[in-house]
């Protein structure tokens, strides 16, 4: 596997958890009958916020992995930071989507720490 062969998947998961999280939002929504914000249906608006907290997550740090991918850093690093920070989406997706708070909050820690790693290595990687 080449370094963006492993990057490309890292974002392809997360761009299906992506599509996944908005399909269920779009459900939910037809369900209800609410077009816009959450008609103050509760599960609609779990749904929302789980797929607007993967929206405000996702994009970054997958750019990111492109980045280190382009500045040709090893496989591993790619699969070790993408893949923490992809268990920490999934994760926080479970736990936020099904209430499961230890799911939530270990995958807020995970993608953390994904995120963190990913963010320190570009830097690096762009300076040595």
């Amino acid at each position: 596997m080449t370094v963006l062969s492993a990057a490309a998947l890292y974002t392809g998961i997360n761009i299906l958890l992506l599509f996944l999280l908005s399909f269920r939002v779009v459900g939910s929504r037809m369900r209800t009958k609410v077009s816009l914000g959450t008609g103050g249906d509760p599960d609609l608006e779990l749904r929302i916020r789980a797929h607007g907290n993967a929206a405000e997550y996702i994009p970054a740090s997958m750019l990111g992995l492109i980045v280190l991918a382009l500045l040709s850093v090893p496989v591993s690093a790619i699969h070790v930071v993408g893949g923490v920070f992809t268990l920490g989406r999934l994760l926080h997706a479970l736990g936020l989507s099904a209430t499961i708070l230890w799911a939530r909050q270990f995958g807020m820690i995970l993608s953390w720490l994904g995120m963190l790693g990913i963010g320190a290595y570009v830097v690096y990687a762009a300076l040595v």
